[in-house]
């Protein structure tokens, strides 16, 4: 029987994680955390009603004994869903590797994904699989841009966004990864050349359709805006926004960008809990209704300009989901056949090129998630 442990298992994006993966007949899941109530309470709850056992795991990545304890339980998979990312070192995959075990992590730091693959000689080593950035940016953001890829002769642009709705359950560690960069300088290829822009600002606002209508974004930095350029061979931008539907929210942030650019605030991250605590204060308002989008552009194969935009639609507060699918998708292929590390072979990279769109499909349909593909051709529109 397979062990699958899964760090942060009873926290936002864990919990989904763990509710997926017990569907899974023949493996034991372990919810690891520091909060055995929390890890207790969750197996109990799904327990009864799902294939896999499920048991608690009282264990902390950063004690001096993690990589021991990790090694006695002999894991085939760990999923490191235990974030913020932003300032974590290499300890959790280094562990896997050590010990023999798959891993997989839900990581949105560009330095922790784009770095990986200073693991990737030691994984291969170790005839291990480890992947960083498993959730919506770079995993599910990726899995787009490659279904259209070849209908390109060139890629000009890759403008990608994210606007979840207010009533949406957030988690602590997400929002402390966005306020330490908050108003500090992210570096974006833009205009054809690298050059800085600042976390949360440069605030717009974007038409995502009828679904969610119109949503105020700003910059927020993810792997995507260092993998893309030169993976797409994108001639002249990739940019990444995000934004809080509630105006007051979004551009309250905006202001404390602000403070930070101008050095009275060093970072925000630290109040990360009271300013979840704050925005939740706003929770009656808004709706429960998020979107993601995808708007690549540039020269089809007969030199004609070409457009195609990608918009995800997650209803009832099924946003927080879209996160962890990369995950699930990637722990699935592992759990079920040996055939997909025999094609994909081992070693340390970002979550990029593992998987078709289609394998999302099922997923969405589940939740109730839907997308729309609009195409232009020589600013002629049309769906497809």
């Amino acid at each position: 029987m397979k062990t699958v442990v899964v760090l942060g298992g009873y926290g936002n994006f864990g919990k989904r994680i763990v509710e997926n993966l017990a569907k899974t007949a023949g493996i034991t899941i372990l919810i690891a955390g520091r909060n055995n109530d929390k890890a207790i309470a969750l197996a109990k709850h799904l327990q009864p009603k799902v294939a896999a056992i499920l048991a608690p795991l009282v264990i902390d990545i950063f004690a001096d004994d993690f990589k021991a304890r990790l090694t006695s339980l002999a894991p085939f998979l760990v999923i490191h869903t235990s974030g913020p990312f932003q300032g974590q070192d290499y300890r959790v995959p280094n562990a896997c590797i050590e010990c023999g075990s798959h891993y997989i992590d839900l990581a949105d730091d560009r330095r922790f994904v784009c770095d990986i693959n200073q693991l990737d000689s030691k994984a291969k080593e170790k005839g291990v699989l480890i992947v960083s950035g498993a959730s919506s940016v770079p995993g599910l953001s990726s899995a787009v841009v490659d279904h259209y890829q070849n209908q390109f002769s060139t890629i000009e642009s890759i403008n990608l966004a994210i606007a979840p709705g207010n009533k949406a359950e957030r988690g602590v560690a997400t929002v402390a990864a966005i306020l330490s960069y908050t108003g500090h300088p992210l570096s974006v290829f833009k205009s054809g050349h690298w050059q800085d822009v600042y976390g949360w600002m440069d605030s717009r606002v974007n038409d995502f359709g009828s679904f969610v209508g119109k949503r105020c974004l700003a910059n927020v930095d993810v792997p995507d805006l260092e993998l893309f350029p030169n993976r797409y061979n994108v001639s002249q931008q990739v940019s990444f926004q995000a934004g809080l539907e509630l105006g007051i929210l979004h551009w309250t942030m905006v202001g404390m960008a602000y403070l930070s650019k101008i050095g009275i605030v060093k970072s925000w991250a630290p109040l990360a809990k009271a300013i979840v605590s704050t925005s939740n204060l706003f929770l009656p308002f808004g709706t429960q209704d998020g979107a993601m989008e995808v708007l690549i552009s540039g020269q089809d194969h007969g030199n004609k300009t070409k457009q195609i935009k990608w918009t995800l639609y997650a209803p009832k507060g099924n946003g927080p989901y879209i996160p962890t699918l990369s995950s699930i998708v990637l722990a699935k292929k592992l759990l079920s056949s040996e055939a997909f590390i025999a094609k994909q072979g081992v070693g340390a990279i970002p979550c990029a090129g593992l998987f078709e769109l289609d394998d999302f499909s099922h997923y969405f349909d589940t939740l109730g998630i839907t997308y729309q593909q609009e195409m232009s051709l020589d600013n002629q529109v049309q769906y497809i």
